[in-house]
């Protein structure tokens, strides 16, 4: 039981420290976090285009050199 009631304590003790070390963060502001995400998107959108015509060509020259 010992065991059991220390846990729980430590627990406790554990989310009482991270509640208090998230009150101290900088969050971003609705129009920050909106600018951040379209970024993120249109990098990931570029990243995949270019990744695919990579894949396109890289198939089309495989297939020239086995033919």
């Amino acid at each position: 039981m010992n065991k059991l009631t220390q846990s729980v304590g430590g627990l406790r003790v554990f989310l009482e420290e991270v509640k208090t070390e998230l009150l101290k963060c900088s969050w971003p502001t609705r129009k920050e976090l909106f600018g951040q995400s379209l970024v993120v998107i249109i990098s990931v959108i570029i990243l995949g285009a270019f990744v695919g015509l990579c894949d396109v060509v890289n198939m089309n020259l495989l297939r020239f050199i086995i033919r």
